[in-house]
């Protein structure tokens, strides 16, 4: 758990470096996004060698019926992830899309892992996301885009049912089905 917990540290530092401490940030110029890139790569490494390594400790059991929610939110999930690049009409309907599509993905994934390393890693993801959120309102104005064309929504869908049967390919290759059979 030592890595799972050193990831989730080391991921959270880095994302919120530039927040938390800006003059710092700006002064270490492009050094800085390397840094800072380094610092979330290697926190997504630990965060994944953490989790496969970890004992399973069992403290919940979920219910069946929480893998039917998983997928509906994980679908959710990728398309709020994808908003945050779209150019169509729903482009400024959420501040925060991607922050929003973690949070969503972690709220899902604690609902069908009763284990421990699942609640360090998804509830420790799920808390940086929310922070992350405080940390950049406090710090900035928004202003939100103008809508952009209903056409490009309609590819978003494309593209996030595409995304989500791609993510189920390689849950499957990594040993978790995620459809209940």
């Amino acid at each position: 758990m030592a890595y799972l917990i050193a990831g989730l540290i080391l991921w959270s530092v880095a994302h919120l470096f530039k927040r938390v401490a800006p003059d710092l940030r700006t002064r270490m110029g492009n050094a800085g996004k390397g840094l800072v890139a380094l610092g979330v790569v290697a926190g997504l490494i630990l965060m994944v060698v953490g989790y496969r390594q970890a004992v399973f400790i069992h403290v919940w059991a979920p219910p069946a019926w929480t893998v039917h929610v998983n997928n509906l939110m994980m679908l959710g999930a990728v398309f709020l992830y994808g908003m945050s690049a779209t150019k169509g009409r729903l482009r400024g309907a959420i501040r925060h899309p991607q922050l929003t599509a973690v949070k969503v993905w972690a709220v899902a994934h604690l609902l069908v892992n009763g284990d421990l390393a699942s609640l360090i890693l998804f509830g420790g993801l799920l808390g940086w996301a929310v922070l992350e959120v405080v940390v950049i309102n406090m710090a900035e104005e928004w202003d939100r885009p103008q809508p952009g064309e209903a056409r490009r929504d309609i590819l978003l869908v494309i593209i996030t049912l595409v995304l989500f049967f791609a993510m189920t390919f390689v849950h499957n290759w990594l040993g978790v089905w995620p459809f209940p059979g």
